[in-house]
């Protein structure tokens, strides 16, 4: 009896064990499918994985060549936007032992591309809810901790004459405690950190804040240094129509936010400029005396000394909503910082149709109320 008792424990271990295996083996394939099912359906946006592997003893799982693209609303076209050799999600382990159930992502050699009038910036920022909707799917944990490795961002204009494509390349970001798992009493308790090459020159950015409360709260000091603007004449040919035959510029800025109101400055320095040269000879007379005009304008503000052309622009002033979050707040500010600053430009927001004549929100001041009393008095 006991023996045939024995026999019936091992056989339901036997059952068990098969049945886990079987689940381990065709888990991926149930992971895939909802995933690749998930991605096909997004309301702007077309996706795919090819592979899924899991590993329950460390639970996580890990998403092998994945891509998303922007879908063109009207043509149905698609426009790549964001492919990644590897993104591994996983419970935070570390936050684990300190009590919190959290997640962590990294990323391996993703590469996002933002492609004007097809997959721009701002046009991306109006997709965050149905990103929410992605994460929360691919991870349900909310994320404590992410890493980037050897990324790039790109920026594409194929409308332009010439056709732009600048990048930064070999990303590396590392953004912790999101969650505010460690320091909770800290003021900035979460940071954000990343190096990047751009043009044979470095980026370094450096940002603590808190990411949980309900308005933007962060400290910024971020440098970009040695940038070759030889480099980077394809994008000054179409927004700026002139090119440089040397030169190398650099970014300083420190930027903190609190309350609803931001301060800080931006630093931006150009050495050994060259912009006409005999490389100039073959451009046309136009041409010519267009990048002469912007040679001499740069060389009157050239510090002879040190053959550099430098400002310091401070920057101060109030978040327009008061509960801006901080990653909207950070990406006004930075681009203003980092994209305007290169190639200074009128920005062609002011016409004649953009000028009131008559606001009746405006409440008139103390003379106005006189002047116009002694003017109603006149035409009674």
């Amino acid at each position: 009896m006991i023996l045939v008792n024995l026999k019936k424990k091992y056989k339901v271990l036997i059952i068990i064990f098969v049945i886990v295996i079987v689940i381990r083996l065709i888990l991926p394939y149930i992971v895939l499918y909802y995933a690749n099912n998930t991605l096909a359906n997004m309301k702007s946006y077309y996706g795919h994985i090819n592979d899924i592997d899991i590993s329950i003893y460390r639970g996580a799982y890990t998403i092998n060549n994945i891509y998303l693209n922007k879908i063109d609303s009207v043509s149905k076209k698609q426009t790549e936007f964001f492919k990644s050799k590897q993104i591994d999600l996983s419970i935070e382990w570390k936050a684990l032992i300190k009590g919190s159930l959290v997640g962590e992502m990294v990323f391996e050699t993703p590469e996002i591309i933002f492609t004007k009038d097809k997959a721009e910036i701002g046009d991306i920022k109006k997709d965050t809810t149905d990103f929410r909707y992605l994460l929360n799917h691919f991870m349900p944990l909310k994320v404590n901790r992410f890493e980037i490795n050897n990324g790039t961002i790109h920026y594409v204009d194929n409308t332009s004459k010439t056709k732009v494509d600048i990048f930064l390349k070999q990303a590396h970001i590392l953004v912790q405690n999101l969650t505010n798992v460690i320091d909770d009493e800290v003021e900035l308790p979460s940071t954000v950190s990343a190096q990047a090459s751009v043009y044979q020159g470095t980026l370094n950015f450096n940002m603590k804040l808190d990411a949980l409360a309900e308005n933007a709260t962060f400290d910024i000091n971020a440098e970009l240094k040695n940038t070759n603007l030889v480099l980077l004449n394809d994008f000054m040919k179409a927004y700026g129509n002139f090119d440089v035959n040397q030169g190398t510029f650099g970014l300083y800025t420190e930027m903190a936010a609190k309350d609803g109101k931001f301060k800080g400055y931006v630093k931006p320095i150009i050495k050994d400029l060259d912009v006409v040269g005999i490389e100039d000879e073959n451009d046309n007379v136009f041409q010519n005396i267009w990048e002469f005009v912007v040679g001499g304008v740069a060389a009157i503000f050239t510090n002879q000394e040190k053959d550099q052309v430098a400002s310091k622009v401070r920057i101060e002033g109030v978040f327009n909503n008061p509960q801006t979050n901080t990653l909207d707040a950070v990406w006004e500010l930075l681009r203003n910082a980092f994209i305007q600053a290169l190639i200074p430009s009128i920005d062609y927001e002011i016409n004649i149709n953009t000028v009131k004549t008559d606001n009746p929100d405006d409440k008139p001041n103390t003379l106005q109320k006189i002047f116009s009393a002694g003017k109603n008095k006149e035409r009674k």
